[in-house]
C-alpha cells in the first residue's frame, strides 16, 4: 500500500541555520507516527512544512500521492489534513458545541455564510454533537470555551481539529502544560480517535513514556536530520538515540 503521507529531501531554511535538512519519510495510512528529538530538532517546522504553514527551500510533500509541497494551509485543510498546535487555539467566548460547529463548518460549502439563520445547518449541527461526543465534552457542551480546564480545552480543540473529518492528524504536544493525571485521558482518546475513527496521526510529544507506549513508529530528529526510525523498541534499543536524546528521560515500564 503506498504511503499516506510522505516526504522526499525535504529542506527548509532560515539564513544560515538549516532547521529541517533534507528529511525523506513515509507515513502509513492508519497508523500513528510519532516524532521526537530534543528542542530545536525541527518537530514543529516539520510539520509547519507538511501543512503549508511554511513553504520549504526544497525538496516535496505528497499526500495521497498528491503534490501539496506549496498548497497553502486552507488547500490542505480542504484535502484532509489537521493541525494542532502547542498552545491552544480555541474561541474562548463561544461555547465549546459552536467552536466545534464553526470548525465543521469552515472546510464545509458555506463557510462563508456565517449569518444564515442556526437551523440551517443540520448537517453541521449533527457532526459538532457527535464529536462533542466522542471527545467527552458533552457535560459541557453549552459552557464558554474559557471556563473550562485546561486538559478540557486539550480536548476542545482535539474537537475542532476532528470536526471536519480529516484523513490525517498532525498532533504537536498535545499534552503540553496538562497535569501528569490528566496525560492518560487524553491519550487514550487520541488512541481511540485513531483506532476506531480510520485516522492517521502524526505526533510530536515530549512524554516517552507516552510516545512508546502509542506509537507504531518513531522517528528521532536532531539538528534538523533523521537520527533513528523504527518500531519503540528499536528506538529504546538504540545507542545513537540514547546518546543524542533519550538517556534518563524514558524508563521502561
Amino acid at each position: 500500500m503506498a504511503p499516506l503521507l510522505e516526504t522526499h529531501a525535504l529542506r527548509r531554511e532560515f539564513g544560515a541555520l538549516v532547521a529541517v535538512a533534507d528529511v525523506s519519510m513515509q507515513v502509513e495510512q492508519g497508523t500513528l507516527h510519532s516524532i521526537i528529538g530534543p528542542n530545536g530538532a525541527g518537530k514543529t517546522t516539520f510539520f509547519n512544512l507538511l501543512n503549508g504553514t511554511l513553504k520549504p527551500t526544497s525538496g516535496r510533500v505528497l499526500f495521497k500521492g498528491q503534490e501539496i509541497t506549496h498548497l497553502p494551509v486552507h488547500r490542505t485543510a480542504h484535502l484532509g489534513i489537521g493541525r494542532s498546535f502547542q498552545i491552544t487555539n480555541i474561541f474562548p467566548n463561544l461555547s465549546v458545541f459552536e467552536n466545534i460547529r464553526l470548525a465543521a463548518q469552515a472546510l464545509g460549502s458555506d463557510n462563508f455564510k456565517l449569518f444564515r439563520p442556526f437551523h440551517r445547518f443540520k448537517t453541521y449541527i449533527e457532526r459538532a454533537e457527535a464529536v462533542v461526543d466522542l471527545v467527552g465534552l458533552s457535560a459541557q457542551a453549552d459552557q464558554p470555551a474559557r471556563i473550562l480546564p485546561h486538559g478540557a480545552q486539550r480536548k476542545l480543540e482535539l474537537g475542532m481539529i476532528l470536526a471536519p473529518d480529516p484523513e490525517l492528524l498532525l498532533l504537536d504536544e498535545p499534552t503540553a502544560g496538562m497535569a501528569s493525571e490528566q496525560v492518560p485521558e487524553l491519550i487514550a482518546l487520541i488512541q481511540n480517535i485513531q483506532q476506531k475513527g480510520n485516522k492517521t496521526i502524526m505526533l510530536v510529544e515530549h512524554n516517552m513514556n507516552v510516545v512508546m507506549n502509542v506509537s507504531d513508529k518513531i522517528t528521532v530528529m536532531n539538528y534538523g536530520q533523521v537520527l533513528a526510525e523504527g518500531a519503540p523498541q528499536e528506538i529504546a534499543d538504540n545507542e545513537a538515540v540514547q546518546t543524542a536524546y533519550l538517556g534518563e528521560l524514558y524508563s521502561p515500564e
